[in-house]
């Protein structure tokens, strides 16, 4: 009778464990058609894991899961973030992602002639970080000074480009990424041509900063630089629309004459110079044409469409520009 018993309790015991090896090396339904993502909390145990794990659909068996990381000794060094287990994933393929902390990257772009406003606003939308928290670091003196830049913000100083995130990534770490991209991008070379023309890197990123804003095809940068390094020889106002748009909190919205005429310090048609900082992220193109602007005289320029525009020597042919393009725009919109 006991043989009997303890055969039957073999058989049981065998049937349970084939059932949890099914569960182990099967997916779950929820992973036979398409990958899962899953965020495993900072600090949380094993069994919070696989637990978590198994309401995510991610794996069949929380059981399975821990046996698995006990015989493999990584029940305590599991990783936290946000995974993308893919389609078909054992629970074997599942600890093996959380033991080598492949966490899932977003792609962020940050393009050229965007303002630290329009990144935060980027991140809160794909849910990296809250808008708040980043214009609050892109302020931060603490910030600014570890990553010397001698400046009230950080406008500017972050180089457009395709960025990586995790989430979970602190907005000090997303920034200073960034930052230092600028810096690596800023060769030995480029600043010593920027001294060569009396601009530190805070002027340099200025200037190419509104170059970046008002030029939309690429071979009008050196001509639009150029209309500026003109007007900055000479003491004329630079006239900037962007720098307006900057100063009245007014981003790529159209201009009323009251803007024009509201006295910030980045109005550049009643203030002469350049304006106090970077109005947006610059290119390495745009920084180029900052340091070797094109050999003209021009002094004025006006768009004659949605890319290009019209550039003048002299006042009165830039008013007769003005007049053409103006014509043709509203004629255009009957």
């Amino acid at each position: 009778m006991r043989s009997r018993a303890a055969a039957l309790a073999g058989l049981v015991a065998l049937a349970l464990a084939g059932v949890e090896a099914w569960r182990i090396t099967t997916p779950p339904p929820s992973l036979r058609t398409a990958s899962q993502v899953v965020e495993v909390p900072a600090n949380a145990g094993a069994l919070a894991i696989a637990r978590g794990l198994a309401a995510a659909g991610a794996i069949r068996s929380p059981e399975g899961f821990l046996l698995l990381a006990l015989v493999r000794g990584t029940l305590r060094t599991l990783k936290a973030g946000e995974y993308e287990v893919p389609r078909g994933a054992s629970t074997l393929d599942v600890l093996a992602l959380l033991e080598s902390g492949r966490v899932r990257q977003h792609p962020v772009l940050h393009p050229e002639g965007a303002t630290v406003a329009e990144l935060a606003r980027a991140l809160e939308a794909a849910r990296l970080a809250r808008a708040e928290d980043v214009l609050r670091v892109a302020r931060d003196p603490t910030f600014l000074q570890a990553h010397g830049i001698a400046a009230p913000s950080a406008e500017g100083y972050l180089f457009p480009d395709t960025y990586l995130v995790v989430r979970g990534m602190t907005p000090e770490q997303i920034l200073g990424r960034m930052v230092q991209r600028m810096q690596a991008k800023l060769t030995p070379e480029l600043r010593d041509r920027a001294r060569a023309r009396g601009l530190g890197v805070h002027e340099l990123l200025t200037l190419a900063s509104i170059v970046e804003r008002e030029a939309v095809v690429p071979e009008e940068r050196r001509l639009i630089a150029a209309v500026f390094w003109n007007r900055l020889r000479r003491g004329m106002p630079l006239q900037a629309d962007p720098t307006v748009q900057y100063g009245a909190g007014k981003e790529r919205q159209a201009l009323t004459r009251a803007d024009l005429e509201q006295d910030t310090p980045y109005n550049t048609y009643q203030r002469p110079g350049l304006p106090p900082g970077p109005i947006a992220s610059p290119g390495l193109a745009a920084i180029e044409a900052a340091l070797d602007p094109a050999p003209v005289d021009y002094l004025y320029f006006v768009a004659r469409d949605d890319q290009r525009h019209h550039f003048s020597r002299t006042l009165e042919e830039h008013r007769r520009a003005v007049l053409r393009y103006r014509l043709a725009r509203s004629r255009a919109t009957l």
